[in-house]
């Protein structure tokens, strides 16, 4: 089997795993289960990916944002307070929306899954370490005020974390703001709180 075609199987089966367990949960589908509604046979799922759990966990690392988030941090960054933050925040809400399905898998929590959820935990936590030398370098050009770098990253984090959740899970408090308008709004208003 050639690499692209085995990954093309590999991807399938990852994303007929997530659209399974996003609507009926870890535990409510087989391997069998998977694997057939993605076309391929129980041992084509084991010979890729060995347990159900390793391919939940190979779904989130390939498809969740830190990567993503690291290239943006890499290679995009301007070192302008509000265009930066904009994007950061746009980005992060772009791939938590496309990304939804696995989040609501995350959010289950999965107390059976030995290592899962710290795993989950990763890309946030890789995201917090990217703000946080963000603002810290920020700091140091004097284009924002003196504050704690990591308090400003998990702030930031989580402001953006909770409209992303609120979106993913139709809070009706969400339902009278659009996304795009929330992101500007809470962007500005971070902006002006840290600029000197």
């Amino acid at each position: 089997m050639t690499s692209s075609r085995k990954q093309a199987t590999s991807d399938k089966i990852m994303n007929v795993a997530i659209d399974l367990m996003a609507d009926r949960g870890y535990n409510g589908v087989s391997t069998e289960e998977i694997a057939t509604k993605a076309g391929f046979s129980e041992k084509t799922l084991f010979r890729h990916f060995k347990s159900k759990q390793n391919l939940l966990e190979t779904a989130f690392q390939r498809y969740h944002y830190a990567g993503r988030m690291k290239d943006l941090f890499d290679e995009n960054i301007k070192w302008d307070l509000h265009a930066d933050l904009l994007m950061i925040s746009q980005t992060y809400h772009r791939i938590m929306y496309q990304n939804r399905k696995m989040i609501q898998i995350s959010a289950r929590g999965h107390k059976d899954l030995p290592g899962f959820q710290e795993a989950t935990h990763k890309h946030p936590q890789q995201l917090k370490e990217f703000l946080t030398e963000y603002f810290r370098e920020m700091c140091e050009k004097g284009k924002v005020i003196k504050t704690d770098p990591k308090r400003q990253a998990v702030a930031f984090l989580y402001m953006n974390y909770g409209a992303a959740m609120g979106r993913i899970n139709k809070d009706p408090i969400l339902e009278v703001i659009p996304i795009e308008t929330f992101i500007e709004e809470s962007v500005s208003i971070f902006t002006r709180g840290l600029t000197p």
